[in-house]
């Protein structure tokens, strides 16, 4: 059964006061709890990648894209999770997610029914994999959430192709072209969480190699990833390409401007990146647009 706890550290609950939905916030909070209910653990075992966000040895934030047949992720208990195998040569987050305490967020999306669930606690190495122990459980609305099918597994990818510490013209293209991306936080004690963000192409901006900005669409009202940035600037984003397989992972610091009007922008501040193919990847189909980015508020 699910365990209600405290929701919020100070970062969320600033936001959302600035935000005038500290009442909203509250209830949608309620939904947060530390156990993993039965119609969540058979929609993990169903997912064929798990994106993950942690700090790396330098106190980085990433986001980390794993893969696997379905039932690589688990529930092994009301409360924590398992998963098989581990990241690509060279991924960022490769050392983190071998080490015994390290903070993770995770967030499990499945494009083909615009489902998605997060949680978030603090990992156990097991024999061949990982495993969770589940500090917040919840599940998100499908806002924002393009629907794709899975097509087939690549069997082939050269791994890492480029690292660096500003975007390439490629890389911005690809930027300029996501519908979808994820972020990692963190807010130290209340460990690392990540979410993700869709929107139509071009709602990313590339100001510049070394500086990005997206608006903040209305959501749940909990400002999460809003209020970890408020207590803890570093973050880590995760583009994946879904028709090609390859990941672009970017690490830096990131804050948000309010607007007059109520609007909210994000300004992410590149340090590292990472761009990468790697074999075993799942690709997808073109995909099928949000309804609601029809009516998205900036």
């Amino acid at each position: 059964m699910t365990t209600a706890i405290s929701a919020y550290h100070a970062g969320p609950l600033a936001v959302q006061e600035r935000a005038g939905v500290r009442e909203l916030a509250e209830h949608v909070g309620r939904s947060i709890g530390t156990g993993i209910r039965d119609v969540a653990a058979a929609f993990l075992g169903l997912q064929p990648h798990l994106v993950v966000g942690a700090a790396d040895g330098a106190g980085r934030m990433w986001a980390s894209l794993l893969t696997g047949p379905p039932g690589f992720v688990r529930a092994t208990g009301p409360d924590r999770i398992a998963v098989a195998g581990g990241l690509p040569a060279g991924d960022p987050l490769a050392e983190a997610l071998a080490a015994a305490g390290t903070r993770v967020g995770t967030i499990a999306l499945d494009p083909r029914t615009r489902r998605r669930m997060r949680l978030n606690g603090t990992l156990a190495v097991t024999p061949g994999g990982f495993a969770v122990g589940a500090e917040q459980v919840f599940g998100n609305c499908p806002k924002y959430l393009q629907k794709r099918q899975p097509l087939e597994l690549a069997a082939q990818g050269p791994g890492v192709v480029r690292r660096g510490s500003a975007l390439t013209a490629g890389q911005a293209r690809a930027v300029r072209a996501a519908d979808t991306f994820f972020v990692a936080t963190t807010a130290e004690a209340d460990g690392a969480d990540a979410s993700h963000r869709g929107g139509l192409p071009g709602f990313v901006e590339v100001l510049s190699p070394t500086e990005l900005a997206w608006p903040d669409f209305a959501g749940n009202a909990m400002f999460l990833t809003l209020g970890n940035l408020a207590a803890d600037p570093r973050a880590g984003l995760l583009f994946p390409d879904w028709e090609s397989g390859a990941v672009l992972q970017l690490s830096g610091r990131a804050r948000t401007e309010f607007g007059a009007d109520g609007s909210r922008r994000t300004r992410f501040l590149v340090e590292s990146v990472v761009e990468g193919v790697h074999p075993g990847r799942l690709l997808w189909s073109t995909p099928e647009y949000s309804p609601h980015l029809g009516s998205t508020t900036r």
